[in-house]
């Protein structure tokens, strides 16, 4: 029975006709402190909401703050694991929630955050490994963002280092990987196909112009990723309801990149 769960739950965050995501993380108030665009939670929320977004990823202080209490529903993923810029070392993740948390609050999903290359990358193994055994006892989706990053990784664009951690991500049992572009369509192809699992692309700092993150978008469905998954370049965005909308044109719809920014205009 916790297969059909997960399937049920799976549906409230890729979608069922096109079987493909757009999913906007909002976790970042506990790595980066207060940014410019999460100050009113409940008010971006609705907004990428009333975008057409299929699911936000939140930490559980977040959710009890009023998540669904308002406005039109979204997918939920509550976030596990996390660190904060103003420790000895941002790549240490540890776990800060649990499975059974996440289904208290009414999660859709689960996430962790694995930095393959970390100090603690045995620790954060390990975590990955037992919150992917509880997904598969309660039938919850996990959503594992993967990211080469630490001491001997020369760059986290590195199409074999990125990879290598979005294989990790599927090895251990993650639902969906989600993980950094290589830079062009050819070399992240061969990370889409390199991972048995469905595979979602970062959306990364705030890009210069909203051109780029279209483009990043369209690239992503190009190289056979089932959507994206972009934070900074939608809440930080002047009109976020219209961002995720051209965002879901593209990878729902397959729209251009010209057709797009066309939407975004309107």
């Amino acid at each position: 029975m916790s297969l059909v769960g997960k399937r049920v739950r799976l549906e409230r965050i890729i979608d069922r006709r096109t079987k493909r995501t757009v999913i906007v993380p909002m976790d970042h108030g506990l790595s980066m402190g207060l940014l410019q665009g999460l100050e009113n939670m409940e008010e971006i929320i609705d907004k990428v909401a009333r975008g057409g977004a299929n699911a936000v990823v939140l930490h559980k202080g977040i959710v009890r703050a009023g998540h669904r209490g308002y406005g039109r529903d979204i997918g939920l993923i509550v976030h596990l694991s996390g660190s904060t810029s103003l420790g000895p070392d941002p790549n240490c993740k540890v776990p800060v929630a649990t499975v059974e948390e996440a289904i208290r609050l009414g999660a859709d999903g689960v996430s962790v955050h694995i930095n393959v290359g970390a100090e603690n990358e045995l620790q954060q193994l390990s975590h990955l490994g037992e919150v992917a055994r509880k997904c598969e006892l309660w039938g919850m989706p996990l959503f594992a963002m993967m990211y080469p990053r630490g001491p001997r990784v020369k760059s986290e664009h590195d199409p074999s280092a990125v990879a290598h951690a979005a294989r990790v991500g599927a090895e251990l049992g993650a639902d969906i990987v989600k993980t950094v572009y290589t830079g062009d369509v050819d070399s992240f192809r061969r990370v889409v196909r390199g991972c048995p699992v469905p595979v979602v692309i970062a959306g990364g700092p705030k890009l210069e112009t909203d051109t780029d993150v279209l483009r990043l978008a369209r690239d992503a469905v190009e190289a056979g990723a089932i959507g994206v998954s972009i934070g900074r370049n939608v809440f930080q965005h002047p009109n976020p309801v219209g961002m995720v909308r051209a965002l879901c044109r593209i990878v729902h719809e397959n729209w251009s990149v010209e057709e797009a920014q066309e939407e975004l205009k309107r």
